[in-house]
């Protein structure tokens, strides 16, 4: 765990998910919680030892289930989220929710630890802004298309951290199944203009407000080259094939050509799905 500036706190550890925590004069409001159970013990233990003030509030950054089915180890009546996204997750098949639930349990503990398990899900829900108050603290949310049609992030604007959720992550990380990488962008471009000193993103290490530029930098290089390559005649499976971007592999370690379903993605964005 890490304190980024006097209570305020964010983890990595918890299975390549980063969660984040905010000790008002209220007491805790969340950013994200860990899924796996253990995990959430884990980090409310911890949380604990800083402050055992109650946890007043969880902000969901997006609709995906590494992002939300953790609300189900926390009884915290405030559980906030994009409009979208409680939408999206309220439309979630029941047993497709308990099912993933039931899963969480038997990988990470004995099930008769944690008798009758449901989810929680968001309840306060907003487009577009949001100020959370708390013990004369105040949380700012903001929101923009781009990840998926509900993605937020937290910012806190005096001490210059800005929680991204998966808008921005710090590696080989980007899931691109439910969103619009020309959206993507935009929405780093309007992150980039926030002051800005610390990005905690959503997976990988902590780094500077520079993480922004190298996110974006990766969609604009990746639909660039992809357009290329389609203005040349080729199809997705040469696509996958030849595709090369050197820097995507200086920044995460990995080859772009590994990204499958990021190249498979950004393909049916560039070609309307017909080719």
């Amino acid at each position: 765990m890490q304190e980024l500036a006097p209570g305020i706190f964010v983890e990595t550890g918890f299975r390549r998910i980063n969660v984040g925590a905010i000790l008002t004069g209220e007491g805790w409001v969340l950013i994200d919680t860990p899924p796996y159970p253990d995990d959430a013990n884990r980090w409310r233990e911890m949380l604990q030892s800083i402050s055992e003030a109650p946890i007043c509030a969880i902000v969901t950054t997006d609709c995906h289930r590494d992002r939300f089915l953790g609300n189900s180890w926390f009884d915290t009546r405030v559980l906030v989220a994009h409009s979208e996204s409680i939408s999206h997750i309220r439309s979630l098949p029941t047993a497709f929710v308990e099912n993933a639930i039931e899963s969480l349990v038997s990988d990470s503990v004995e099930r008769s630890r944690f008798g009758s398990v449901r989810l929680r899900l968001p309840n306060v829900g907003f487009t577009r802004r949001m100020q959370l108050r708390y013990g004369g603290m105040e949380i700012p949310l903001l929101a923009m298309p781009g990840p998926t049609a509900g993605s937020l992030w937290v910012h806190l604007p005096e001490h210059g951290i800005l929680f991204t959720g998966d808008a921005c992550v710090n590696g080989a990380f980007n899931y691109t199944g439910d969103g619009d990488t020309a959206s993507w962008i935009t929405v780093l471009s309007a992150m980039a203009e926030l002051p800005v000193k610390t990005v905690a993103p959503g997976h990988g290490e902590m780094a500077g407000k520079e993480l922004l530029a190298t996110q974006q930098r990766y969609f604009v290089e990746l639909r660039a080259a992809i357009q290329k390559a389609i203005d040349a005649g080729q199809t997705l499976e040469e696509i996958k094939q030849s595709i090369q971007l050197p820097f995507y592999k200086e920044w995460t370690g990995t080859d772009v050509k590994a990204q499958v379903e990021n190249i498979e993605h950004v393909y049916r964005e560039l070609t309307g799905g017909t080719r």
